[in-house]
C-alpha cells in the first residue's frame, strides 16, 4: 500500500527482489493477478516454468489496470465496453487461439454502422498490441487487416422544424433526458460535457467546463440564456452534485444514452440523426444568423480554425460579451420557431371537425 493509501499487487522475483507492478487493486482481481504472476513468473524462467493460456475476457481487466495509468479515464471506460460488449464470443477463447476470420466475422456484423465497426476494429487492434508486447499471443490476427471503413465527417443539420420536433419529444420522455437534449439544442456543447455537469460549475447564468470533462482538455467557460438557466433549475436542488446522475449511482454521470436516445426516435420521427449533429446544427444556426465565426468557435470550445496555431497562442480574448449576445439571439429564434409550430399545431386541431 502506498503511502496515499493506494493498494498494489507487486511481483518480487530473484535475488535482488525485482519487483514488478501488476496492477491497482480493486482494478485488477486477486484470481487475476496471481495468473499475471504465473505469466511473468513462467516468462522470466525461460519458459521453464508452464506458460498460462490466457482467456480473452481474462485479459481485459489487465489492459484496463496498465492503461489506466497513462490515458484518459473516459478513454478507459470506452475501450472496455467496446470489448465487452463486441467481442463477447471471443470473451472464453484463449487469446493464442483467435483468428484473423473469428475478428472479421465480428466486424462484418457491425457493416450497418460504419462507426461502431471502425471503433471496435482500434480498440481492439490496440488490446492485441498490448497482448503481443505481454507475451500473450505469438502473432497479432488483426495485423493483416484494414480498417473496416473510413472516418467519415458527418453532415447531417435539423431544420428548424426539425429542431421543435425534437424539443417537444424531450417533453415527453425522461425528464433527465429530455432536459439534457434540450441543453445540447440550447448550448451546442458535447453529450459528454453536458452529461457530466457538477452543480459547482453553474455561476451566474454561465457554464464553467473543468479539462477533466472536456474532449481538448481545455477549460471552458461559456453564457446560458434564460431558456437554458430554467432548464437547469429543474434538476437542482440544494443537495444536488451532479445535475444528471447516472440511475442508481449518483457520483457518476449519466449514462443511458442508447435507450433514451431510441425513446426519443420513437416520438420524433424524424430522419435518423445523431447527438451530435444538435451541436453542428447549432454552429449553422448562429451562422444563419449572422455570428461570426470566431464567436462559433469559442463558445463550442474550438480550437481549430480561426483559432489555431499561432493565433491561438497569442489571441486571449475570451467573447464573453459577444457569447451572450450571440446565445440569447439563439434563444430568441429558438422561442420564436416554437411559438410558430405551436400556432400551426393549435391551428390544426381547431380546423379538425
Amino acid at each position: 500500500m502506498s503511502q496515499a493509501g493506494t493498494k498494489a499487487f507487486i511481483l518480487a522475483t530473484g535475488k535482488n527482489r525485482d519487483r514488478t507492478t501488476i496492477g491497482r487493486y480493486p482494478i485488477v482481481s486477486l484470481q487475476d493477478a496471481r495468473k499475471e504472476a504465473l505469466q511473468l513468473i513462467g516468462d522470466r524462467a525461460g519458459g521453464k516454468l508452464h506458460r498460462t493460456r490466457m482467456p480473452f475476457e481474462d485479459a481485459i481487466p489487465l489492459f484496463v489496470a496498465e492503461k489506466s495509468q497513462k490515458n484518459r479515464a473516459r478513454t478507459i471506460v470506452e475501450n472496455e465496453r467496446i470489448l465487452r460488449k463486441y467481442f463477447v464470443s471471443l470473451h472464453r477463447t484463449n487469446l493464442a487461439d483467435i483468428t484473423t476470420p473469428d475478428i472479421t466475422r465480428i466486424l462484418d456484423k457491425l457493416s450497418d454502422t460504419p462507426g461502431s465497426a471502425l471503433h471496435a476494429f482500434w480498440t481492439l487492434r490496440t488490446f492485441l498490441r498490448w497482448c503481443f508486447k505481454r507475451g500473450y499471443i505469438d502473432r497479432n490476427p488483426i495485423e493483416r487487416l484494414d480498417p473496416p471503413s473510413r472516418t467519415v465527417f458527418r453532415e447531417r443539420v435539423l431544420t428548424d422544424d426539425e429542431l421543435c420536433t425534437v424539443w417537444l419529444a424531450a417533453d415527453q420522455t425522461d425528464h433527465q433526458f429530455g432536459a439534457i437534449v434540450k441543453l445540447l439544442i440550447l448550448t451546442g456543447q458535447r453529450r459528454s460535457e453536458i452529461g457530466s455537469l457538477q452543480a459547482s460549475y453553474l455561476t451566474d447564468n454561465q457554464i464553467y467546463l473543468p479539462l477533466e470533462i472536456t474532449k481538448n482538455r481545455r477549460t471552458h467557460t461559456f453564457p446560458i440564456g434564460l431558456t437554458a438557466a430554467a432548464t437547469l433549475s429543474t434538476n437542482i436542488t440544494p443537495s444536488t452534485t451532479s445535475v444528471f446522475p447516472a440511475k442508481g449511482k449518483h457520483d457518476q454521470p449519466f449514462n443511458g444514452w442508447s435507450k433514451a436516445k431510441a425513446q426519443l426516435d420513437q416520438k420524433a420521427q424524424i430522419a435518423p440523426w445523431t447527438l451530435h449533429d444538435l451541436r453542428r446544427s447549432y454552429a449553422t444556426g448562429l451562422q444563419r444568423l449572422g455570428v461570426k465565426l470566431e464567436v462559433i468557435e469559442a463558445l463550442l470550445n474550438h480550437v481549430s480554425g480561426t483559432r489555431a496555431w499561432i493565433i491561438g497562442v497569442y489571441q486571449r480574448h475570451h467573447y464573453q460579451e459577444e457569447m451572450r449576445e450571440a446565445v440569447e439571439r439563439w434563444e430568441s429564434h429558438l422561442r420564436t420557431i416554437l411559438e410558430a409550430r405551436k400556432d400551426e399545431e393549435l391551428t390544426a386541431d381547431v380546423a379538425q371537425p
